[in-house]
């Protein structure tokens, strides 16, 4: 028999377009998998970190979102982000949730890899502007978990048990963020800066979903690199 001290929770499906059309697919995922896991490791009596998402938000706030900030999903992938949320914590209250944003790393699909191809392949690309956030390397988001686990005790739990955001420091949009993967890589390609309506897409994404991590940081001590020296860091190692 297996007894963690710890489960995290990164799989989701992530497909935005794709869950407006299969949506018992994110439900299964997004909604019921971390409602069983977070009550498995209260069976169990272990720790739960669940990685939860940005797009719980419309994007209309001024300023970067705070945790106890109202939510309000523009799709099936954020709703059903959301209701893993709730069920986590309904089911388990010492569940620990970080909301992060714009995630890359050197496994999957994701946007630094696209861009990396797609720099290789064309002389011009147009990506949107007006959808700002910020872009968070998925070796500091590990490291940020593995800092809530470091300070984790069976007693410690009930007071930290609750929602948390992380991402990197620092704001960009998708422009921003596709013109630096260009010059930190050295690719030559011109990057033009369109709006959201030039591209057809089924869902609406939140035109601004900056995240407020005062909290997480002063919770566990973090100390939060900046967006672009992630970015740096990791295409070294690429």
């Amino acid at each position: 028999k297996i007894n963690p001290g710890f489960l995290i929770n990164c799989a989701a499906y992530t497909a935005v377009e794709n869950a407006e059309a299969d949506i018992e697919t994110a439900r299964a995922v997004n909604t019921v998998a971390p409602g069983v896991l977070a009550e498995a490791a209260k069976e169990s009596q272990a720790g739960f970190i669940h990685v939860s998402t940005d797009y719980v938000f419309d994007g209309k706030s001024p300023v970067p979102y705070r945790e106890t900030d109202t939510v309000n999903p523009l799709g099936v992938y954020g709703a059903t982000k959301l209701a893993g949320e709730r069920r986590s914590l309904e089911v388990n209250s010492d569940t620990i949730i970080i909301r992060t944003s714009w995630l890359y790393s050197s496994y999957g699909k994701n946007f630094v890899k696209t861009m990396l191809r797609m720099g290789q392949e064309r002389d011009t690309l147009n990506v949107v502007f007006d959808q700002v956030g910020t872009p968070t390397c998925a070796e500091d988001l590990a490291r940020a978990a593995l800092s809530v686990i470091s300070h984790d005790d069976k007693n410690s739990r009930k007071k930290n048990g609750g929602i948390y955001h992380y991402s990197n420091e620092g704001v960009a949009s998708w422009y921003d963020f596709a013109k630096a993967i260009f010059e930190l890589a050295g690719i030559e390609c011109k990057v033009n800066p369109v709006l959201s309506d030039e591209f057809h897409s089924s869902v609406q994404r939140p035109h601004f979903s900056v995240l407020n991590k005062s909290k997480i940081k002063t919770t566990f001590n973090l100390e939060i690199p900046y967006w672009k020296e992630s970015l740096k860091q990791f295409l070294k190692k690429l």
